[in-house]
């Protein structure tokens, strides 16, 4: 790749934001009087979304349930979103990019939001795990692989 080539490449953020919020705690305040012993389930997922030639938004959606004596004590979805210029770089590239990159910058603000939201429920503060989001993305792209070998 020449020099020229390299320097119309540009990968930025445009914009970090909240897309979408939700905390329930449906069983309160039943669910304060007995011991705290949850049992905690948290879900990632990212959509991916071209919005014009170079520009691209991730959402990266967190779902946290937490269950105490089968009853739901909190569920928590938080969809962290960005919008992010991506020029110059091959389809190849940008799955990487927009399917490892974007959610690896959108995380923080993800974790940050979800523990803030479960803390004002008056529960016990809840940080979420460092991802590998790298893995992850091997993981579906191998299963998106899996059905195509299975055809030929």
């Amino acid at each position: 790749m020449s020099d020229e080539q390299q320097v119309d490449r540009q990968f930025a953020i445009q914009r970090i934001y909240t897309k979408d919020i939700s905390f329930e705690s449906p069983n309160a305040p039943q669910v304060f009087i007995s011991e705290w012993e949850p049992k905690i389930n948290v879900d990632l997922s990212t959509e991916i979304q071209a919005l014009s030639q170079d520009t691209i938004q991730v959402v990266l959606t967190v779902n946290v349930v937490a269950k105490h004596e089968d009853k739901t004590a909190f569920l928590v979805e938080v969809q962290q979103a960005g919008i992010f210029l991506a020029k110059g770089f091959s389809e190849e590239e940008l799955g990487p990019l927009m399917g490892i990159g974007a959610p690896n910058a959108l995380y923080p603000y993800a974790r940050e939001v979800v523990s803030d939201l479960i803390t004002r429920g008056s529960f016990p503060q809840f940080t979420l795990q460092p991802v590998n989001f790298e893995q992850m993305y091997a993981q579906q792209a191998a299963s998106k692989e899996a059905p195509a070998e299975k055809t030929h």
